[in-house]
């Protein structure tokens, strides 16, 4: 469900069309005045609706098509015929959309549901045409009006992955090699960080319950301030129902960083989700510490867990190389999710 071009951000160009203008006609008809006033309507010109698509999972077709014009209507004619109107056009969005007016930044609507429609510009009304302004004082009317213009403005769209899990740790902790073992999703896995520039979402099954789980971008301190992937990093995990914090416990191990261990690395990771939303902060969460074939002493683990469990959170070890502790999760998981 991942993309090599994962386009999350872009701004496009929508402007719906002008309406069309009225005709002055007459017809040619005995004992009435110039024949009668005959000028159809000009037709209403077409629409801009954005259109809620869960086949697409970027924004990357409308990061090379910016510019989205409707049709403009057809002028009114003789014998009361009134002008075609514009042709609408849609513009498909993936789900998770968020749509900002690009000068002020307010949110005008969120793609959630696939098919949900929105209106971003209606089409300019068609100008009447002299046969609407007859009247009995007013038998041969010359007066017509022009159509309105169309509307534009330019927006910005925002897409933030919908997702139930979202997989949260600082760069190289293992998410990758996590969702690849629970999902058949396959994101690029090395030991380096920022292995992942872009977010992946897998579907897991476990006891007839099915949840999506996102491995999004590792996370670096400052990140609330937009250090790293920064913002990138914590929009998507906005729409997430539950966060796994993920906890990489080698750089402290034989002689490594001391400075960081699992507890730091929570300390660090729940800073920044409070500092970037309150709400983030109150997400019910779930506390691994990964790689656990690399401490398999009982005695280092406890010594290692040991301070975030006098916090009460009660971290479980797994390991995706391994494969320990990874089914409990999943069910652990597959019964939260089914809570809300």
């Amino acid at each position: 469900m991942s993309s090599p071009d994962f386009i999350d951000e872009c701004r496009i160009f929508v402007r719906s069309g002008d309406g069309g203008r009225g005709c002055c006609s007459f017809r040619r008809e005995k004992f009435v005045p110039r024949g009668g006033p005959d000028g159809g309507n000009g037709g209403k010109g077409g629409s801009v609706y954005l259109v809620a698509d869960r086949a697409l999972a970027t924004l990357l077709d409308t990061r090379h098509r910016k510019f989205f014009r409707a049709g403009r209507g057809a002028h009114g004619s003789g014998a009361r015929k009134d002008g075609k109107w514009g042709d609408d056009i849609e513009v498909h969005l993936p789900l998770g959309t968020v749509v900002k007016n690009d000068d002020t930044r307010e949110v005008l609507v969120e793609l959630l549901e696939d098919g949900q429609r929105w209106l971003a510009e209606e089409g300019g009304r068609g100008g009447r045409g002299n046969a609407m302004f007859a009247t009995s004082t007013n038998q041969a009317p010359l007066t017509v009006e022009s159509g309105d213009e169309g509307h534009e403005r330019w927006l910005r769209l925002e897409l933030k992955v919908l997702a139930d899990v979202g997989l949260v740790g600082f760069p190289n902790a293992g998410k990758s090699t996590l969702i690849s073992r629970v999902s058949a999703a396959r994101p690029k896995v090395a030991s380096y960080p920022f292995t992942t520039l872009q977010p992946h979402l897998g579907m897991v099954e476990s006891g007839g319950a099915r949840f999506v789980i996102a491995d999004i971008p590792g996370l670096i301190p400052g990140a609330h301030r937009g250090a790293g992937l920064g913002h990138r990093f914590l929009r998507h995990v906005e729409r997430t129902r539950l966060l796994v914090h993920l906890l990489d416990p080698e750089p402290c191990l034989a002689g490594g960083d001391t400075e960081r261990t699992p507890e730091t690395d929570y300390d660090a990771l729940r800073g920044e989700l409070a500092a970037y939303s309150e709400e983030l902060a109150k997400r019910t969460e779930i506390v691994c510490i990964a790689k656990a074939d690399l401490v398999p002493d009982p005695a280092e683990r406890a010594l290692l867990a040991e301070p975030l469990a006098r916090r009460g959170l009660e971290p479980r070890w797994i390991s995706a190389a391994s494969g320990e502790g990874i089914e409990a999760l999943v069910q652990r998981l597959a019964r939260e999710v089914g809570k809300k």
